[in-house]
């Protein structure tokens, strides 16, 4: 299956809480998209790496992706290695995404730039052919190189290159968070508090994606990052709305 989009994410919930939606709208909009979480979170103090599957496989579908899988990668431990790079590559081979989007280029959690590196070097790598990979059933896989890979923002402030206007879809994007009920704030859990678990954690992550709106004149909006310079074909392709 051909994927338009693929969202990477190191933890289950970095994709929903920072780029679902996007995600949302691009379904909307007929485009196929995919998650791939490296690691099942398993250092997270909250929950079990078991709980969060669920928690995950509930998230997707709720977002209504078309495919969701996880790498297994060592939470907190993963390297950038040739192993790592491997997994990621025969991934992006597999479902061949125009569009990548990652982790966050520098954030608290330093999963996060770590894995945003990662699977950008990949995407490149993905693209040269003398990199052998084979796939599930052995075949050869073909090179292949996503056209973008944007990083989306998380918790620290950052300036975003461009954003998406996310306002119809924002009502599913917190209840697509929310399926994480061990992770963020539950009365009903007898678990230790954290810095995601704290009542005003989503009110955060909500003051972020106005803030982000707030820049092109809409509601809601998530910011992304580039290191390459995006293009459009014309200038109305622009949100024309005077802010």
């Amino acid at each position: 299956m051909q994927l338009d989009i693929l969202a990477f994410g190191v933890h289950p919930d970095d994709v929903e809480l920072s780029c679902s939606g996007t995600i949302l709208s691009s379904i909307n909009q007929g485009k196929k998209v995919g998650i791939i979480d490296l690691t099942r979170g398993e250092l997270g103090t909250r929950g079990s790496a078991e709980i969060r599957d669920v928690e995950a496989a509930n998230a997707a579908k709720i977002l209504g992706v078309h495919h969701r899988e996880n790498l297994h990668m060592a939470d907190g431990f993963f390297e950038h290695s040739q192993e790592n790079l491997l997994k990621i590559i025969k991934v992006i081979r597999s479902f061949k995404p125009s569009i990548i989007l990652a982790n966050a280029i520098e954030d608290r959690h330093p999963d996060h730039g770590r894995s945003a590196k990662l699977v950008a070097d990949a995407a490149f790598l993905a693209g040269l052919r003398k990199i052998e990979t084979v796939d599930e059933k052995g075949n050869q896989q073909e090179a292949f190189r996503p056209t973008n890979v944007f990083h989306y923002i998380q918790d620290r402030v950052l300036i975003p290159h461009f954003v998406v206007d996310i306002t119809p879809y924002y009502e599913t994007k917190m209840e697509s968070i929310r399926a994480y009920t061990t992770q963020f704030y539950n009365t009903d859990l007898n678990e230790p508090n954290t810095y995601i678990s704290s009542p005003q954690f989503l009110e955060t992550v909500k003051g972020r994606d106005m803030m982000m709106g707030k820049r092109i004149g809409v509601m809601y909006a998530e910011g992304y990052l580039t290191e390459k310079t995006i293009g459009v074909n014309n200038l109305d392709h622009l949100i024309q709305i005077t802010t």
